[in-house]
C-alpha cells in the first residue's frame, strides 16, 4: 500500500494506492483527476523541471527555464546535464526554446523571462 498527496487540484485529497497482480486500488480521490494522478504516479511518474541558464551579455548573469510539459521522472539527471551545458545570448525572450526534445523526452527546454541585454556603463 502506498500513500499520496494529489496534486492534480487544490484540494490535496490524500490517496491509498494498492496494488495485486498488476492491478491498482484507488481510493481518496474526491474527483477524477485524482484518479488520474494517482494512476499515472503508480505507472509513468513524471515531473516538470525548472532551472536556470548561464547568459552571455545580459543584465542578468543566468535566466530561468523550464520544461514545456512534464517528463519522466527518471530522465531528470539527464534533462538537468544537459541544461547545464548551455548558454544563452542576450537578448532573449520568454517562452523561447532552448533545447528541443530534451534528452529525448519529447519536451523542450523553454525561457521563463524575457532578458535584455547589458548596457554599456563607460
Amino acid at each position: 500500500m502506498r500513500t499520496l498527496i494529489c496534486i492534480a487540484c487544490p484540494m490535496g485529497c490524500k490517496l491509498t494506492i494498492e496494488e495485486k497482480d498488476g492491478q491498482y486500488t484507488i481510493e481518496g480521490h474526491k474527483c477524477k483527476r485524482g484518479l488520474e494522478y494517482g494512476m499515472q504516479e503508480m505507472t509513468d511518474p513524471r515531473r516538470y523541471i525548472s532551472s536556470t541558464v548561464r547568459v552571455i551579455g545580459g543584465f542578468l548573469q543566468v535566466i530561468p527555464v523550464k520544461t514545456d510539459r512534464p517528463i519522466p521522472k527518471d530522465k531528470i539527471f539527464d534533462v538537468m546535464k544537459e541544461i547545464n551545458k548551455i548558454k544563452v545570448s542576450a537578448p532573449a525572450q520568454i517562452g523561447q526554446v532552448l533545447i528541443e526534445n530534451v534528452a529525448g523526452t519529447g519536451s523542450n527546454i523553454v525561457t521563463t523571462r524575457s532578458l535584455l541585454k547589458a548596457e554599456n556603463t563607460k
